[in-house]
């Protein structure tokens, strides 16, 4: 979230974009011998699947893929560990909600769309960039401290990254070539994901008061709902949004901005902070609603994952967690010193997840238990309106 204090040693850590690419066009390797199939020993829900042949992410550092680090300069040690065993532009120790959604649809992990180091994008595309916000950063005086890459910025990436595409798309004779970029057809029948509004909150408490913040959400929304409309003016047909967590369970928030003992839920969150997301959250549902009777053609997914992440945080023991307001990166003040054991703790450096929390997660939202309505991830392009509710 607040994300320029943690690039240091940039100059001599360039390099690093080169690792993530070979990564990627290892993976990419895979995908070309499986021939974009999911993997049918591995996954349920196969003949009813949607068979989606990419996915475009829009976001925040909760998916951000290697956005902050192509642009602004790679993350150092010891973000990785666990799974890349190597800075991979996530922040965390591995993994992200949306590359474990990837394996579940049969795709490599998403490329940074501003990682140009040896990616392939017949599968997709990720736009989110760690610190940025659904409103442009002037809207809440964030200048200077969050990303410029804000949600109407990504909007225009892919509008760019779209046309230019398929442009070389048209123009090359290299199977090469043409084998790394989507096809025309590949848009409408995309799923485009959404996870993206906490830094709107966290901005919001930190800049002003929570009643004030408040009265920025119908804003939020519109600005939200604008995006998603410009994308189905495109030709995208389902979309699968994510709401906002509950904030107020943030060990940055808890510790920093430590909640009078009236203000403290029975686990020790701070009761405020989880209702402005709530709120933020129930004027999202209403929207994506409301955009799904407007949008006739289109398929809608609402995923609550506050609940999710809530569950997971307030019964932490039972699903194999210590400390749930904890963290593992820097909790002794060490910003470069981690825990032990990262898979033991449900946040990573106080404001993301784990690789072994951000697992948890995506198991239980890709199920489509936590959704409306009650799809799961493969079938996300059979949602109706109607059900909607």
């Amino acid at each position: 979230m607040i994300w320029k204090e943690r690039f240091t040693n940039l100059s001599t850590k360039m390099t690093l974009t080169l690792s993530i690419g070979s990564l990627l066009v290892a993976t990419f390797s895979i995908y070309m011998v499986v021939k974009g199939a999911r993997i049918s020993n591995i996954y349920d829900h196969q003949s009813s699947s949607c068979q989606f042949p990419a996915i475009y992410n829009f976001g925040d550092s909760n998916s951000d893929t290697g956005a902050v680090s192509a642009a602004f300069g790679p993350l150092v040690a010891p973000h990785g560990m666990t799974y890349f065993h190597k800075p991979s532009g996530r922040y965390s120790d591995g993994r992200l909600i949306i590359d474990f959604f990837a394996e579940k649809l049969g795709f490599p992990y998403l490329s940074a769309y501003l990682d140009s180091i040896g990616t392939n994008f017949r599968h997709g595309a990720n736009f989110a960039a760690s610190g940025c916000t659904i409103q442009p950063a002037d809207a809440l005086t964030l200048n200077n401290t969050f990303d410029p890459l804000t949600l109407d910025v990504q909007l225009s990436q892919f509008e760019q990254f779209k046309q230019r595409s398929l442009d070389v798309y048209n123009e090359v004779t290299s199977s090469e070539i043409k084998d790394r970029l989507p096809r025309y057809e590949d848009y409408s029948r995309a799923l485009y994901t959404f996870d993206i509004g906490q830094n709107d909150l966290h901005a919001g408490i930190i800049y002003m008061k929570e009643d004030q913040a408040k009265t920025y959400i119908p804003t939020m929304i519109s600005e939200f709902a604008s995006v998603v409309e410009k994308l189905y003016q495109g030709g995208a047909r389902t979309f699968w949004i994510h709401n906002t967590g509950p904030i107020g369970c943030i060990p940055f928030f808890v510790k920093n901005y430590p909640p009078s003992p009236d203000n403290k839920d029975q686990i020790g969150c701070v009761k405020s902070y989880n209702g402005l997301a709530q709120e933020f959250n129930k004027q999202l549902k209403d929207k994506v609603s409301q955009l799904g009777t407007q949008l006739q053609e289109a398929s809608f997914v609402y995923v609550d994952i506050y609940s999710v992440k809530y569950s997971l945080i307030s019964e932490a023991n039972k699903h194999g967690f210590t400390d749930p307001l904890g963290q593992c990166l820097g909790q002794d003040g060490d910003d470069n010193k981690p825990c032990a054991n990262p898979s033991e703790y449900i946040s990573w450096d106080g404001i993301h997840y784990t690789e072994a929390a951000n697992k948890w997660i995506a198991n239980n939202l890709q199920n489509g238990y936590a959704s409306s309505p009650k799809v799961p991830l493969t079938e996300a392009c059979q949602a109706t309106s109607s059900s909607l509710q």
